[in-house]
């Protein structure tokens, strides 16, 4: 017997409170005791109970089933039985309905209720189990915030730990959606800078002049609207590390200036005059090929280099389909309590639906899907129907050719309306649909002059 559930009797009536406590007791249940509705409640309120037994009529304040709602608004899925003189089909159904687990008539029977509370019991203990397992088979799986079981996956972690304490640059290349900033953060957070600032910047979100002002600060006057000194990602990250997201998006006039700090280790303010020293480690990502690009003349050599240091390939959510049901119960526990919903369990179909789909938005696109699932479910737990949703995401194959004369951007233009005409507007969702960051949709968005 497993003594450390504690159940929680409540009526008002003395003599059936006492005896029922006592029959718990002598099957080795601790037993707490309540004369009413209000008592029940401040017995609760710390501590939740495996199960509460409520009478349901209770002359005095609270009855059973304002008891029971309640309690249901301090924790979220609690086991209540209900007790009754009066047993009746309605007064069955209104307990039922409103979130009792079962039901009993006075006088109580002792047997009766070993029986019932056993079975709740041999529940709450599968239900714990499971839960200690998954805590087990994540920690398992977890580095810092990523959770994986595939092998690619583990020689990063390992590499990470083995480069976390060095003031090297790291270059992180992947997919949008595959996770650069957790692996960045990861490295930070895992050396010796890990007390210092992580100052993450986005190049794709801001334009050139707004980019170079951000990353290195600006004098007062330096330019219109610059009304007082302020400082830069650099300065603010001195000590610490300093990430800088799309890094294949920077301008050529910000990559000579980037390339001058990673060299010099210093930088002026725009508009300044004085040398600012730091003592930042750099790390860079993005999703697209940048050695491509340096063949392309869109992207320094010397910079490529430079930042190409220590290079982390992060492999698509495709390329490690095992990750998928940690990942999805991962969410699925953080978002359940995000967003104040039941949902605990996902089921087997649910998951050989998960594992089937593509996932071009990669692991933040999972993350959304199971938000979505959980938004929607009506249940526990999320079936194979609540990601219907996922059918008409991807198009089945189809033959397709390009409109005569389209050039890439008005190709691009194109695709990023019709999936915000699909997905209503919901930039998030648009993003992990495109396999991008929502930052690079908002730049192109703007870049396109299109209409929200």
């Amino acid at each position: 017997m497993d003594t450390q559930w504690e159940i929680l009797v409540v009526d008002d009536e003395e003599i059936t409170r006492e005896s029922m406590a006592a029959w718990l007791r002598e099957d080795g249940y601790l037993v707490t005791t309540a004369a009413s509705g209000r008592e029940a409640l401040d017995a609760t309120r710390g501590r939740e109970f495996a199960i509460y037994f409520l009478d349901l009529k209770m002359p005095k304040g609270l009855d059973g089933i304002e008891t029971m709602m309640e309690i249901k608004k301090l924790y979220p899925n609690p086991s209540i039985v209900i007790i009754t003189a009066y047993a009746t089909v309605d007064t069955a159904i209104t307990a039922m309905k409103e979130g009792a687990l079962e039901y009993i008539v006075k006088p109580c029977n002792p047997q009766e209720i070993s029986l019932l509370v056993g079975r709740i019991m041999k529940v709450k203990n599968l239900e714990r189990e499971n839960v200690l397992l998954r805590q087990q088979l994540s920690g398992r799986y977890r580095f810092q915030d990523i959770i994986s079981k595939n092998p690619r996956m583990q020689e990063i972690f390992a590499l990470i730990r083995d480069v976390s304490s060095l003031r090297s640059t790291v270059l992180i290349q992947g997919a949008s959606g595959t996770g650069k900033e957790l692996v960045a953060r990861a490295v930070h957070f895992s050396g010796d800078r890990a007390d210092k600032p992580f100052v993450a910047v986005s190049c794709a979100a801001l334009a050139e002049t707004l980019l170079e002002s951000e990353l290195f600060g600006h004098e007062k006057g330096a330019f219109t609207g610059a009304v007082s000194q302020k400082q830069g990602k650099f300065e603010l990250a001195d000590g610490g590390t300093i990430f800088l997201d799309e890094i294949g998006d920077i301008a050529p006039k910000l990559q000579l200036d980037l390339l001058r700090v990673l060299q010099e280790r210093s930088f002026y303010r725009v508009g300044g005059s004085e040398e600012i020293r730091v003592d930042v480690r750099v790390i860079a990502a993005t999703h697209v090929d940048l050695a491509e690009a340096v063949r392309q003349g869109r992207f320094r050599e010397d910079l490529y280099y430079r930042l190409n240091v220590i290079n982390i390939r992060i492999p698509a959510l495709r390329e490690r389909l095992e990750d998928v049901p940690l990942l999805a119960r991962g969410f699925m526990e953080r978002l359940s309590h995000e967003l104040g919903k039941e949902a605990r369990e996902i089921s087997e179909g649910a998951l050989k639906r998960l594992m089937e789909y593509p996932w071009p938005g990669n692991v933040r696109e999972l993350e959304n899907a199971v938000e979505r699932a959980i938004v929607t479910c009506k249940n526990r737990t999320l079936t194979e129907a609540d990601f219907q949703f996922l059918d008409t995401a991807v198009p089945h194959d189809q033959a397709w050719t390009v409109p005569e004369g389209l050039t890439i951007d008005e190709l691009e233009r194109r695709t990023i309306i019709a999936t915000l005409e699909r997905t209503e507007g919901n930039i998030k969702e648009a993003a992990a649909r495109l396999g991008i960051d929502r930052s690079t949709l908002y730049d192109r968005i703007k870049r396109y002059n299109i209409p929200r």
